[in-house]
């Protein structure tokens, strides 16, 4: 009962403003003490850049929004770092890293990164803009596979890319280029979470229904399917108009977004969706500050993965330390897009202000 008690009292401290979790939401999810920010921006690391040909310090400027995966027994990190080429967000180069850790908080960092515009067919879609905001989720045969933005400056597109080890990876292009002739191909995709569920010990993709689904959106939640894992094909009704599966909601703090977190996981209850809501301005809820990034949960039919069964009315983790609130993004960030199953707990990696890491932690009984 002292445990119980205490890990509320813990999970009130941190997340003021926090709903309390229905039954079949995760968490709580609790920063543990005296170890965020995980990962923060990092003048040394160098790298010889092969667009501009020249020696660049990749990660000096800001570290953020980052994958999470497991393998032998460790975390894996791998997160959006940008250099100092241009000013403001969306300007600069972003390039993948990584980070290992066997406790989920301590890194090791790679000091060259993993994913990032090259000389090769995907150059079009990455430069200068660079490999963004990446999203990770492992198959059953021990396969990586990646979801991240590529920015060209133009248009932000889902891009995949695929690996055995973390570090080698083979890019694919654009998720959605073969689907319906090219119709999406041209159109701004973003922020895909694959459905994943519990094998054992380990978190895998899912089939539902025969098939590999995501959802995927940065303003609206959609939902695409693939039978490689490469190829997509986006949701549409019958006159080809993508289907909104949850859109924002005003007076709460979803009001003006509501992006896609990290990989969906399937439980008893059904599939959950952790996502990010960004809190409208003038019609948000004024609980939170306008702008701010939160993040949320809903719950998808457990046969229908197209089915809005619930969704919380207040984020479960919010922005309240000094380094999620400070940075690119000081209206307040923690944006979710990791999550990895080691031990029996959960490891929830996310953006804090669009400048650094941190991580919150949720074991369940």
């Amino acid at each position: 009962m002292k445990k119980l008690l205490l890990a509320g009292l813990l999970f009130w401290v941190v997340s003021s403003n926090a709903q309390v979790l229905s039954d079949w939401a995760l968490g709580p999810f609790v920063r543990p003490q005296n170890v965020n920010p995980v990962i923060s921006p990092k003048s040394s690391s160098m790298f010889n850049c092969p667009m501009l040909d020249k020696p660049v310090a990749w990660e000096v400027n800001d570290t953020f929004n980052p994958a999470a995966a497991v393998k032998d027994g460790k975390i894996y990190v791998l997160y959006r770092a940008e250099d100092k080429r241009g000013e403001g967000i969306g300007q600069r180069t972003s390039r993948i890293g990584l980070a290992e850790s066997s406790d989920g908080f301590k890194m090791k960092r790679n000091e060259r990164p993993v994913l990032f515009p090259g000389k090769d067919e995907e150059k079009e879609y990455e430069w200068f803009g660079g490999c963004e905001d990446p999203r990770v989720a492992a198959t059953e045969d021990g396969r990586f596979v990646m979801l991240y933005t590529m920015w060209n400056n133009k248009v932000p597109r889902l891009g995949v890319a695929i690996s055995k080890d973390l570090k080698n990876w083979t890019k694919h292009g654009p998720a959605f280029k073969q689907a319906y002739e090219g119709k999406f191909y041209n159109m701004a995709t973003k922020s895909a979470s694959i459905i994943t569920r519990l094998s054992g010990k380990d978190q895998v993709i899912a089939k539902v229904k025969g098939k590999y689904w995501m959802y995927w959106g940065e303003e609206n939640v959609y939902a695409a399917t693939s039978e490689d894992l490469i190829n997509w094909q986006p949701l549409v009704d019958a006159q080809g108009t993508l289907v909104k599966l949850m859109s924002p909601r005003p007076g709460y703090f979803d009001s003006q977004l509501t992006e896609c977190g990290p990989p969906a996981i399937i439980t008893e209850k059904g599939i959950v969706l952790l996502y990010n809501g960004k809190n409208h301005a003038a019609e948000g809820d004024k609980a939170y500050t306008p702008n701010a990034y939160c993040a949320g949960q809903a719950l998808f039919d457990l046969n229908d993965p197209t089915k809005l069964v619930a969704r919380l009315d207040k984020p479960f983790l919010v922005p309240s330390e000094a380094f999620e609130k400070s940075g690119q993004y000081p209206a307040g960030t923690v944006f979710i897009e990791g999550m990895a199953y080691l031990k029996n707990k959960w490891y929830l990696y996310y953006g804090c202000a669009d400048s650094r890491v941190g991580v919150a932690v949720y074991q369940p009984e």
